[in-house]
């Protein structure tokens, strides 16, 4: 592995500049620094300009995707490189390594100073600050799932890397945490399944320092959607193919160059490499209950041109739903780890009767019940991150592992609520939004891979 300290020793010039921002870029961007202005109180134009705000991120676009960057191949002519699957210890151990806790300890330093204190203003607005992005590309967040070969972090597969770094984000927020592994997503699917050409045109862009809003759109606006039958339709051409449908829930799909996108082909799903330059290609404004500062948007695509990346038989989409899912479940377990050391203290210092409201026996013991519970969710989510890392089937664990932090998470999330009482159910405390936020475990598809 390469060393940490390259983690922490990137420039500052991680976000694509402002010549290359596409023109809702510079909108939206324009109206979140003037919300934070202390003239609209001095001018009375206050709640004008909020309105603003929630308009222009709820529907007030409507546009082409992000233009301006042109990828290019650059290295010779090679195989793709597949990065090595993990060894196995002779014990059977979910204790991170060395640098993998090291990088961790990074990640939980960069969650608790940079995305909590950011948090409440983002789900507002429904987009990630710039800082927080920044922070997070000089960290080196989209490399962790490419190969050392090619510009990325590890030697070996990396997953239990990339689920430790999604909870520790988490424990900030989900929904800026979705926001700034989005990038490493797609870098990671390349890194996986993509051909020569594919890892020597897209990855060195999120490997240097001006890298992409990319996103990985899987999930479809459809009552009982299957995520392993999209609807979205890909039709062979001459030069390719081209895709017909619609996705949803796609992260910073306003911003983004580059989407890897789920469609079916020829009766099996499988992905594709679509630049936010193709014709046919639309993005609306998509806000949803949870998981707002995302930044979350549709996709349209209209005989849109793209590229096949893997296999056309259904097994490389179908590994990339499973790593989605596995990614979900630990931005579940930093969720829920945050509502357990906020409700806590809070039991232990609300006094009612006279007394804390810790020493009554139903609320301690729905305290403990969640300790219980999220522990059960980490260790199941960990196991499944082993066996992917290890090149072994992890299919059982992964669906294992999505069942319970749904079902555990979602009923975190309420405990939380039901332990503040009144003030659960008020935007002064930040539980309200990790309730709505970890009931996103159920429904969300695509956006994050580890």
């Amino acid at each position: 592995m390469a060393t940490i300290t390259s983690l922490t020793s990137r420039g500052k010039h991680g976000l694509a500049s402002w010549e290359t921002r596409a023109p809702i870029g510079y909108a939206v961007a324009a109206l979140n620094r003037l919300a934070q202005s202390d003239l609209l109180d001095r001018v009375g134009l206050r709640r004008t300009t909020e309105q603003a705000v929630y308009t222009a991120t709820r529907s007030g676009f409507q546009v082409a995707a992000a233009a301006g960057r042109t990828f290019a191949r650059r290295g010779k002519k090679q195989d793709g490189v597949r990065v090595a699957t993990a060894r196995p210890g002779e014990v059977f151990d979910l204790t991170p390594t060395e640098d993998e806790q090291m990088l961790v300890d990074v990640v939980r330093e960069l969650a608790a100073e940079v995305l909590r204190p950011a948090a409440g203003e983002s789900n507002e607005t429904c987009a990630a600050p710039e800082e927080v992005l920044r922070s997070s590309l000089e960290i080196g967040l989209p490399t962790l799932g490419v190969p050392e070969a090619l510009g990325g972090i590890f030697e070996e597969r990396s997953a239990v890397a990339g689920a430790l770094v999604a909870e520790a984000l988490a424990h900030g927020d989900m929904g800026l945490a979705v926001a700034t592994l989005a990038p490493g997503a797609v870098a990671t699917a390349i890194s996986l399944w993509g051909d020569d050409e594919q890892q020597q045109t897209y990855l060195p862009a999120f490997t240097g320092d001006d890298v992409p809003a990319a996103a990985l759109a899987l999930a479809e606006p459809t009552v009982l959607y299957d995520a392993l039958a999209p609807a979205t339709a890909a039709t062979p051409t001459l030069d390719g193919y081209t895709l017909t449908g619609c996705k949803s829930a796609v992260v910073r799909g306003a911003e983004a160059e580059l989407f890897v996108v789920g469609a079916m082909l020829e009766g099996a799903p499988a992905l594709f490499l679509v630049e936010s330059t193709a014709a046919g290609l639309r993005v609306e404004a998509d806000p949803s209950m949870g998981v707002r500062a995302a930044g979350l948007t549709r996709l349209t695509l209209d005989e849109t041109p793209a590229q096949l990346l893997g296999e056309a038989d259904g097994s490389s989409y179908t590994e990339c739903v499973r790593l989605s899912r596995l990614a979900w479940c630990a931005l579940a377990v930093g969720t829920g780890q945050a509502v357990l050391d906020y409700v806590t203290p809070y039991v232990k210092e609300r006094e009612a009767f006279g007394e804390p409201v810790a020493h009554r026996q139903s609320v301690a013991f729905m305290v403990a019940n969640i300790a219980i519970e999220l522990q059960a969710m980490r260790l199941v989510t960990w196991k499944a991150a082993a066996r992917a890392a290890q090149g072994k089937d992890f299919a059982r664990e992964v669906a294992l592992a999505r069942r319970l932090c749904t079902d555990k998470g979602m009923q975190i999330g309420l405990d939380g609520v039901q332990l503040l009482g009144g003030h659960g159910f008020v935007k002064e405390h930040p539980v309200e939004r990790w309730y709505r936020d970890l009931r996103a475990l159920g429904v969300m598809e695509g956006g994050v891979l580890v």
